[in-house]
Formats: C-alpha cells, structure tokens, sequence
C-alpha cells in the first residue's frame, strides 16, 4: 500500500513538474532588442493594420484613438474586457519597456510574466516582425493617456487560470515570425503578412475547436461569430469566387460589397482601420485573399439560418 501510495506521489509530482514546464510564459529578454530609432509613421500604419481601436477604443464614443478600453467581448469561455493601452502611467502602458510590448504582442505574456488570454490575438501577432512591434510601441507613446481602469474579465473555473493557457500556446502557437514566399510576388507577400499577422482575419474568419483554437483545415472559411450573435463570412474563393481583387480593396476602404450592401457589426470597426491603410497595402491584402483556394466551412445551424435571415 505505501509503495502504491509514494508511486502515486512520484507520478503526480512528474505530471505537475511537465504541466509547469509546458506552461512557463515565453518572453523576449530586453538584451535582445539591438539599437533601434524607431518610426513612427510605421508605427501608424501597423496600429491600423493591427486593428488596434477596433476593440481597445472606449466604446459609444467617436474617437479612435482614446484607447481606454472597456469593450466587452462574450465568448464561450465567459466574457473578457479589453484592456488600457493608453500611455497612462496607472491603468495603460505608460510604465512599459520596449521589451515588456514586444513580448505582450509575440508571446502573449503579461509584463508581471502571466499569460494573457488568447482574446487578445497573439497567436496570429506572433507572425509580425520585432519592427513593427517596437514601431506600434513608439507610436501608442505619442498618443493621449485615458484614465480608468477596466472592469476585470469574467470566466467561470477553468478557464480564468491563466496558467493553463500555457498549454492552449503548446497546442496552437508555433512561435515563428511571417516567412515570405520566394515564389510569390513581394505584393502577394505583404498581403499574406498582413491578413494572418497584422490583420489577424483569420481570428474571426474561421471556425474553432472546443479549446478555441481555429481549426486549421477550414482558415478563412467562416464559422459562428465568437461573440455569439450571427456567423462570420466565409472569405476563401468558396464565398468571394465572384468578387474581384478590386471589389475587396474597395470593400476594405468604404466598407461597400459588390452588391451594394454594407459592412456592419464588428466588421464595421475593421473598415475603419483598414481605410487608413495605404492604397498598396489594401491591394496586397486584396491579392492574397484572391489566392486563397475555396474551403467548405462549418454548416450553419437552424438557429444562425434564422437570425442571418
């Protein structure tokens, strides 16, 4: 009996000390940051690329750039606020490193060494360059600090441990930055940088498991809308076969479909980032999409049917 008893401890104690390794957050260490004048005006570009205020600007006001946070986003997780990236000193970012962003973008780690939740789209930041992280970083710097702090997340056990979000990034993170495509067009390249990194689409554009992670055998190809109301398009060539490259970079700067309808919802904040996008970069992303092969996505139930109308 004692023996099976010390087995089971010995066992247990394994299983713990694989569970704490697998879930130790990742962070970039500030020595490895070389001397680096950053621009700005990049900085600009990769916070609408980004979609920054999309979800970080104060909600039910006009401007964009107040980026108290405070949006609710409900998930099947339980609902999660989205934080202050103001440079206030108490409740924003003001008392970050360059370090500290660059390792909350890549590796979705806290500057306290605690996972975020996957809310916040690291999983497809982690594909943009250390640049264009420390970029973003000096132009949030030059914007007005808000005051306020946002109210906390609200998940039921499990999931608001955020330690075991460590394991989420095992299964669903690889780590590794964009890698362009030798045998593609340096435009098709950009496009396919910003739509899976920058622009993080296929966040919203896809289908999930039941851990929330996309399933990757239907990227792109739409599904439920996270926040519970409504289903998000497909954007593979099984929906935009009849959209031409410039129908999307249209859609893209007005938020206009082909047929006259209007983007709205959520969708409706992502237009008005990607209008401040320069006109080759709308292109970029309009040839890349135009690239993707068509993908049958989940089927809609009865219910999503009724409510799209």
């Amino acid at each position: 009996m004692l023996r099976r008893i010390l087995l089971g401890l010995i066992v247990a104690a394994a299983g713990a000390g694989i569970f704490w390794w697998l879930t130790i957050p990742a962070v970039v260490a500030p020595a490895s940051l070389a001397a680096y004048t950053p621009n700005v005006a990049n900085g600009l570009a990769v916070f609408n690329a980004g979609g920054c205020s999309s979800c970080h600007a104060v909600p039910s006001q006009p401007d964009r750039l107040k980026l108290g946070g405070g949006l609710a986003m409900p998930s099947p997780f339980g609902t999660f606020t989205v934080p202050n990236i103001s440079p206030d000193l108490t409740e924003g970012i003001g008392r970050w490193s360059e370090a500290d962003f660059v390792t909350a973008l890549l590796k979705g780690t806290s500057p306290d060494g605690r996972h975020y939740f996957p809310a916040f789209p690291y999983a497809s930041y982690q594909q943009a360059s250390v640049a264009d992280a420390r970029d973003l970083f000096a132009y949030l710097k030059t914007l007005a600090p808000v005051a306020g702090k946002t109210p906390d997340h609200d998940l039921p056990f499990p999931f608001n441990i955020r330690r075991n979000v460590g394991i989420w990034k095992w299964l669903f993170m690889d780590g590794k930055p964009f890698t362009a495509d030798a045998s593609r067009s340096p435009s098709w390249n950009r496009g396919a940088y910003l739509v899976n990194g920058l622009g993080h689409c296929a966040e919203c554009h896809s289908p999930r498991n039941v851990l929330g992670g996309i399933v990757a055998t239907q990227r792109f190809a739409g599904g439920p809308n996270p926040e519970g109301e409504g289903w998000v398009p497909n954007i593979t060539q099984k929906r935009l076969g009849d959209w031409s490259a410039k129908d999307i970079e249209y859609f893209l700067e007005s938020g206009q479909t082909p047929d006259g309808d209007t983007a709205g919802g959520s969708m409706a904040r992502v237009i008005r980032n990607t209008s401040q996008l320069s006109p080759g970069d709308r292109a970029a992303m309009a040839e890349y999409l135009k690239s993707l092969p068509p993908v049958e996505g989940p089927p809609r139930s009865s219910k999503a049917k009724q409510k799209e109308g």
